[in-house]
């Protein structure tokens, strides 16, 4: 067996990496963010939220997702347990202590916040999540390749895979009724509630809106418009008559979530260096470690 010194090994795989990913420099995969200033939002009021989950049955209903008869939601036995959104419940209502009033607790609706620079959006390499004009968060399983970093990154643990689908499973979440929306309408929650607990409109009018109610009735609300500020905005603003902590929203800084990850990733797959490549340059690391110590013993 011919013997393979190291100088010729360094010179065959730095040349394999250069010619299978460095060639390539004019691919990119990086973010579609297109953060309108116009774009649009809903503004959570959960003292005025009944808990009815009509909004759970819409969603539902809007994204052809097996529902139950909308009968069946007035069962309240489920705020027994705190729910988060799945691949089966793009949104959920969870029940938490009032301190106020202990006979009525707080209901809160849970979906995708879609934020204004979403970790997701970053995280994802391939450019399978953006965030559209409108506000939007979308999700396109043509380009997906399911590495699933976008459940990772995201700071409210949102996005959710179908585990219990072998063959194409989706990432899923709130798409903001992006279909819906397309033709003029509203997002199914937002249309189905019977309390309008959930007000759809321009971003900036809601935190105007918001901030006109906590002024208003400081016996009511606390003083956060929460999404507001936390990493560096959400396009689904929340009100709420105790302090967020208890009702299980993650204490967030004012800093985009996405941070570093993007310019490492990104920074990567804007040169299209490819897996290969990769594979490569980790071969010759694991083969001079491996024949370290015995040419120092030569």
């Amino acid at each position: 067996m011919q013997k393979l010194d190291r100088r010729a090994f360094l010179k065959n795989t730095l040349a394999l990496a250069g010619a299978a990913g460095l060639q390539a420099g004019t691919a990119h995969a990086g973010p579609k963010n297109a953060l309108s200033p116009d774009r649009m939002g809903v503004l959570v009021d959960t003292t005025v939220c009944i808990g009815c989950r009509n909004c759970e049955w819409a969603c539902k209903t809007a994204h052809g997702m097996k529902t139950p008869p909308i009968e069946s939601y007035e069962d309240r036995a489920v705020f027994s347990a705190m729910r988060r959104p799945d691949d089966t419940a793009l949104t959920v209502v969870n029940a938490y202590p009032n301190p106020r009033r202990p006979e009525v607790p707080f209901t809160v609706k849970v979906q995708c916040m879609h934020c204004g620079r979403p970790a997701c959006v970053s995280a994802c390499i391939v450019g399978a999540l953006s965030k559209q004009e409108n506000g939007a968060v979308v999700w396109d399983d043509a380009k997906c390749i399911g590495c699933r970093y976008c459940m990772i990154a995201c700071p409210f643990q949102v996005p959710a895979f179908e585990y219990r689908k072998a063959i194409e499973p989706k990432v899923m979440k709130c798409d903001f009724c992006f279909e819906r929306r397309k033709q003029d309408g509203l997002p199914a929650c937002v249309e189905t509630c019977p309390v309008e607990a959930l007000t759809f409109g321009p971003r900036e009018e809601l935190v105007r809106v918001a901030r006109d109610r906590v002024k208003r009735r400081p016996e009511r609300y606390v003083s956060h418009v929460y999404g507001e500020f936390e990493v560096g905005g959400t396009d689904w603003l929340y009100l709420a008559g105790t302090d967020f902590a208890g009702l299980q929203f993650p204490k967030l800084g004012r800093s985009p979530a996405p941070g570093v990850s993007e310019s490492i990733q990104h920074g990567i797959f804007a040169y299209f260096v490819p897996p290969v490549s990769l594979y490569a340059l980790l071969g010759l690391l694991m083969w001079i470690a491996k024949n370290a110590p015995a040419e120092e013993g030569d």
